[in-house]
């Protein structure tokens, strides 16, 4: 299985679009950068301490809790106020957009365009080898044919998670030098207290959340691939649904309550971070149960019909 997967990798970056999508990678962390600095340098300097900006914001938010509107996000304002409270009391300063871990949870939106370059290299790394006739050279070799595939598919996980750690490492590199440190300490309100937890945990989940989409459209344009031979067609679904789909399960979620059913209901755990479900009575291992469902489904479909094919056809 080593071999395979390697000799997968070795025709992978053997592709001049490989070496592309990495260097678009790579430019779009700098240039998301850049934006961060321009942005920051419009906004207006408050010339008093974060302290005194926590205590304006406390009145804000009393004044809005006094007439029964909601916070930020839905959010209880009472919910709000108790955390700048705490953090005036134990000095620790907010992250607000110049600090490094700000930017940091901003910056894995990129993971977005990950999605995008790992979705076309899963719909064509079965297809490819159809359309280019190299399908039959494969079928000769005394291996398996789910041994094939199986090869193709962690040479696709690879390459994602490769594209995410050029990212991560990239994002914290520049984050160090340019922006200030921040805090390392993230306040949640949980069972009525505000508690610590820790900032680097809470970044490091937020990339896995956000990766969820990504994993699961990029299993879904494999299996497209592995079953109709069409990389056009694995990719043009794929990516409608990686931009579409989110929305459009959120829009039917309003009226319908089987919309929890729906792939795309379940993708975006950070919901369950602002317990703020899609659906009501929706819990994390009701999600996670899903994705698992829809996997295995992809998988199965993926492996039995391109197993069963007739190669010649």
């Amino acid at each position: 299985m080593f071999n395979l997967v390697r000799n997968e990798w070795m025709k992978l970056f053997s592709r001049p679009a490989t070496y592309v999508m990495v260097g678009l990678i790579v430019l779009a962390v700098i240039g998301f950068t850049a934006i961060t600095i321009f942005i920051n340098s419009l906004g207006e300097e408050y010339s008093g301490s974060w302290q005194e900006e926590l205590q304006t914001q406390n009145a804000q938010l009393e004044e809005q809790a006094a007439n029964g509107e909601p916070g930020f996000m839905m959010q209880d304002p009472a919910e709000q106020i108790a955390i700048n409270e705490y953090a005036i009391e134990n000095e620790i300063a907010p992250n607000d957009g110049g600090t490094f871990w700000s930017y940091l949870e901003s910056s894995t939106f990129l993971i977005s365009l990950i999605g995008l370059f790992a979705i076309i290299v899963a719909s064509g790394i079965v297809a490819g080898e159809f359309s280019w006739g190299t399908i039959k050279l494969l079928m000769i070799r005394p291996i398996a044919r789910w041994k094939i595939l199986l090869s193709k598919f962690i040479t696709v996980g690879a390459f994602g998670l490769f594209l995410v750690a050029i990212t991560a490492v990239l994002s914290i590199i520049l984050g160090l030098i340019i922006f200030d440190a921040g805090s390392s300490i993230r306040l949640v309100f949980e069972d009525g207290q505000v508690v610590e937890k820790s900032m680097a945990a809470y970044i490091a989940r937020v990339y896995l959340f956000n990766s969820l989409d990504v994993i699961m459209l990029t299993t879904m344009a494999f299996m497209i691939s592995a079953v109709f031979r069409n990389s056009s067609l694995a990719i043009g679904i794929s990516l409608f649904l990686l931009f579409v789909g989110g929305t459009a399960t959120s829009f039917i979620a309003m009226y319908y309550d089987w919309a929890k059913y729906s792939l795309f209901a379940n993708t975006n755990l950070s919901l369950y971070e602002m317990n703020m479900p899609l659906v009501e009575g929706m819990t994390m291992q009701f999600s996670i149960i899903m994705i698992l469902i829809y996997f295995t489904i992809f998988m199965i479909l993926a492996f039995t019909i391109f197993t069963k094919r007739d190669i010649a056809s």
